[in-house]
């Protein structure tokens, strides 16, 4: 019977911070991203659930603080409709600011073709980028005719969609979107007024809200090995890893891993990772990521396997 897993954020100081990287290690918890700003350390964890008690003595030893992450080990994609200064940088900047502080790891991505009613369009290769995430977020912008117009853009995305814009619109008229958060539109300035951050906060509670139904969702099929053991099973056997230099080296989603190393060099290496005596490659799909020619390594789920054991 595996363990069940709570995702936490440890925040304290940097020193004696490796005394609660070895707990974590010792409990059988993993670091699912780790960031040293100065003289602090931010460390989001997964955890068994009957250990979270001794994770908080540890923290209260070393002057730290742990809370609750519901995002950490998730991947969310920040969609603007272009790059361009009305669009961003303000609200699209701060949607993914304030994301990260409950644990996600988002990518904000700019549409070639978003600017004006006229010409926006998003290509296959946009789509496909985009469905590498769990989550994706349009930050739209402040009127509603517009923001409804613009419902092609994400109407055939195959993961959750929610839409941000400024005024109250239905669901309902936004075909494909699966939630919409008002009070976020296109503002020229930081969101630091407290309709702005009342804003984010129903944005947090909408993404958790999303985030809980696709766990329930997996737990009636779920992957054949948690996405969790994959990261620390590719950082211990895949020496290249310890080269990179850019952050989540080996970046968690709810169902697989984004692993920052080219595909075309390092995809075999990556295919014969052994998890739980099983090939990597037995139980996902490893393809090349349309993020930098990165690896994706999609988990299947236990029905799969079965049927292709059934196949042969």
């Amino acid at each position: 019977m595996r363990l069940m897993y709570e995702t936490l954020k440890y925040s304290g100081g940097i020193h004696k911070s490796e005394e609660i990287k070895e707990l974590i290690d010792d409990l059988g918890g993993f670091i699912l991203q780790e960031n040293i700003i100065q003289m602090d350390i931010v460390l989001n964890i997964s955890i068994p659930i009957e250990d979270i008690d001794k994770i908080k003595e540890k923290a209260k030893e070393l002057l730290g603080e742990v809370s609750i992450a519901p995002m950490a080990g998730t991947e969310i994609a920040i969609v603007s409709p272009t790059l361009a200064r009305h669009h961003l940088p303000h609200a699209s900047c701060d949607i993914s600011e304030y994301l990260r502080r409950f644990g996600a790891k988002d990518n904000m991505i700019g549409l070639a073709r978003g600017a004006g009613k006229g010409i926006a369009g998003i290509s296959q290769y946009e789509v496909s980028l985009i469905e590498e995430h769990d989550i994706a977020i349009f930050a739209l912008g402040s009127f509603k005719q517009c923001i409804i117009d613009k419902s092609f853009l994400y109407n055939n995305i195959n993961v959750p969609v929610i839409v941000t814009g400024f005024p109250d619109i239905d669901i309902n008229d936004l075909n494909g979107a699966d939630k919409y958060v008002s009070g976020l539109g296109r503002i020229p300035r930081r969101l630091k007024r407290g309709e702005n951050i009342r804003a984010l906060k129903e944005l947090v509670k909408t993404v958790e809200e999303i985030l809980d139904n696709k766990r329930r969702e997996m737990t009636s099929d779920p992957p054949i090995v948690p996405s969790i053991f994959v990261k620390n099973a590719i950082e211990k056997q895949i020496p290249a890893i310890q080269e990179i230099n850019s952050p989540t080296p080996v970046t968690s989603q709810l169902n697989g891993v984004r692993v920052k190393l080219n595909y075309y060099r390092y995809h075999e290496e990556i295919e014969n990772v052994l998890i739980e005596d099983k090939l990597l490659k037995n139980i996902a799909d490893i393809k090349k990521s349309n993020m930098y020619d990165y690896i994706w390594v999609s988990l299947l789920n236990e029905s799969s396997i079965i049927q292709h054991d059934d196949a042969v």
